[in-house]
């Protein structure tokens, strides 16, 4: 049972810290969080639960932001220390994530899945023993030629063609988030946000 001071939603945008990987495929999630930071005026700046978070307000309800600290590989930890010091379930959760297999710009929901060989998603889905939990993806392309390392790929920035296009990703994820807050069962949100380019 939640605790009466609990957030509802605990929103956990993947990436890793630092400035050097600020703008990097693989710190898609990060600016997600920062962008729904923005629009609803949300600092994003304290430090608990080997992460960065804040909490504010959306749809009505109330949130947590999370900005895990510890490197994506372990970002199960930061996610785990946060539901379990709130006492939430899993369905209270929602992680936001950069996703090679998908198109660049692509963005997809779904309510639950593996880790798609995701280390963060692996490791959340270890640290959890679950992967009954919604996510967002967000498509950051496959890298460009087939001798190209995908550790090293995710780390890379993206071209000029390519950052409208995450622009765009970026306001459909938090839409899709904004609909998953407000109560929108995760079929419709499905419906309305993996039609989308």
């Amino acid at each position: 049972m939640r605790l009466r001071s609990s957030p509802a939603y605990i929103l956990a945008g993947l990436g890793n810290p630092g400035p050097k990987f600020d703008g990097t495929r693989h710190n898609i999630g990060f600016e997600v969080i920062d962008a729904l930071s923005v629009k609803y005026n949300i600092k994003v700046k304290r430090l608990k639960f080997h992460s960065l978070y804040g909490e504010g307000i959306i749809g009505g309800n109330r949130v947590l932001l999370l900005k895990p600290q510890t490197f994506m590989n372990l970002s199960g930890r930061a996610v785990r220390a946060c539901l379990e010091f709130y006492k939430l379930d899993m369905d209270s959760l929602a992680v936001i994530y950069d996703d090679v297999s998908l198109p660049t710009g692509k963005v997809r929901v779904r309510p639950s899945g593996s880790d798609g060989g995701h280390n963060g998603m692996k490791d959340i889905i270890y640290q959890l023993n679950s992967d009954m939990f919604p996510r967002v993806r967000l498509g950051v392309g496959a890298p460009l030629h087939a001798d190209y390392q995908l550790a090293d790929w995710v780390m890379t920035g993206f071209s000029t063609t390519d950052k409208p296009l995450m622009k765009t990703a970026v306001e459909t994820a938090v839409k899709a988030i904004e609909q998953i807050v407000g109560g929108t069962s995760i079929a419709c949100v499905m419906q309305s946000i993996n039609g989308n380019p």
